[in-house]
């Protein structure tokens, strides 16, 4: 087949962007679950035992932290301490 022939051919149209199932635009994270805790550190495994995912140790540094694994997010509770600055 020469040059000329495959430059000829049609090519496919783009896709529409109404139905593209991965959009180029990042889709905000809705959190699953939150938890109102009385630490600075948090532990997150996922919950629901073998369903869940590897113990992750979170810390809150303002007033909320999300675990990356499930969205889970941990919001400090009113009046809590500092943990000692650890």
């Amino acid at each position: 087949m020469s040059a000329m022939a495959i430059m000829d051919r049609p090519t496919a149209a783009p896709p529409d962007p109404a139905e593209d199932p991965m959009p180029d635009v990042a889709t905000p994270l809705v959190p699953t679950e939150t938890i109102e805790v009385a630490s600075r550190v948090v532990a997150c495994d996922g919950g629901d035992g073998a369903l869940g995912h590897p113990r992750v140790w979170l810390r809150i540094v303002a007033d909320q932290v999300m675990c990356p694994y499930c969205s889970r997010v941990y919001v400090l509770a009113p009046g809590a301490g500092h943990d000692g600055g650890h």
